[in-house]
Protein backbone atom coordinates (compact mmCIF):
# COMPACT_ATOMS: atom_id res chain seq x y z
CA UNK A 1 0.00 0.00 0.00
CA UNK A 2 1.53 3.48 -1.10
CA UNK A 3 1.55 6.30 1.19
CA UNK A 4 0.86 9.83 -0.14
CA UNK A 5 4.36 10.66 0.87
CA UNK A 6 5.41 8.03 -1.04
CA UNK A 7 3.39 9.51 -4.20
CA UNK A 8 4.84 13.04 -3.27
CA UNK A 9 8.23 11.58 -3.22
CA UNK A 10 7.65 10.29 -7.04
CA UNK A 11 5.97 13.31 -8.12
CA UNK A 12 8.98 15.02 -6.85
CA UNK A 13 11.92 12.45 -8.05
CA UNK A 14 10.12 12.62 -11.25
CA UNK A 15 10.18 16.62 -11.61
CA UNK A 16 13.99 17.02 -10.72
CA UNK A 17 14.22 14.58 -13.78
CA UNK A 18 12.94 16.34 -15.92
CA UNK A 19 15.04 19.32 -15.20
CA UNK A 20 18.47 20.58 -17.24
CA UNK A 21 21.28 20.36 -15.17
CA UNK A 22 21.72 24.29 -15.23
CA UNK A 23 18.06 24.07 -13.68
CA UNK A 24 18.81 21.68 -10.86
CA UNK A 25 22.03 24.10 -9.58
CA UNK A 26 19.66 26.66 -10.14
CA UNK A 27 17.11 24.76 -7.88
CA UNK A 28 20.20 23.29 -5.10
CA UNK A 29 21.02 26.88 -4.71
CA UNK A 30 17.64 28.64 -4.40
CA UNK A 31 16.48 25.94 -1.88
CA UNK A 32 19.89 26.65 0.11
CA UNK A 33 19.46 30.32 0.11
CA UNK A 34 15.91 29.84 1.31
CA UNK A 35 17.09 27.74 4.41
CA UNK A 36 19.73 30.41 4.76
CA UNK A 37 17.06 33.00 5.37
CA UNK A 38 14.43 30.80 7.54
CA UNK A 39 17.35 29.90 9.89
CA UNK A 40 18.54 33.85 10.01
CA UNK A 41 14.90 34.32 10.67
CA UNK A 42 14.34 32.26 13.89
CA UNK A 43 17.91 32.77 15.18
CA UNK A 44 16.96 37.08 14.95
CA UNK A 45 20.55 37.57 13.02
CA UNK A 46 21.41 38.71 9.90
CA UNK A 47 23.06 37.25 6.64
CA UNK A 48 26.23 37.28 7.43
CA UNK A 49 25.97 36.29 11.26
CA UNK A 50 24.03 33.45 9.71
CA UNK A 51 26.94 31.94 7.25
CA UNK A 52 29.15 32.25 10.44
CA UNK A 53 27.24 30.42 12.81
CA UNK A 54 26.25 27.71 10.48
CA UNK A 55 30.06 27.23 9.07
CA UNK A 56 30.71 27.60 13.16
CA UNK A 57 28.17 24.61 14.03
CA UNK A 58 30.32 22.38 10.82
CA UNK A 59 33.11 22.88 12.72
CA UNK A 60 32.43 21.37 15.60
CA UNK A 61 33.78 18.12 17.62
CA UNK A 62 36.46 18.70 14.40
CA UNK A 63 40.07 19.03 14.63
CA UNK A 64 40.73 22.37 14.54
CA UNK A 65 42.12 24.36 11.61
CA UNK A 66 44.29 26.98 11.85
CA UNK A 67 42.69 28.27 8.44
CA UNK A 68 38.56 27.92 10.25
CA UNK A 69 40.54 29.98 13.43
CA UNK A 70 41.61 32.52 10.95
CA UNK A 71 37.94 33.18 9.11
CA UNK A 72 36.65 34.79 12.17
Amino acid sequence: MRSVADEFRERDRKAVQALTVQERIELALSLGEADLEIFCRTQGVDRATGIRLLRRRRQVGRTPSKVMQEID
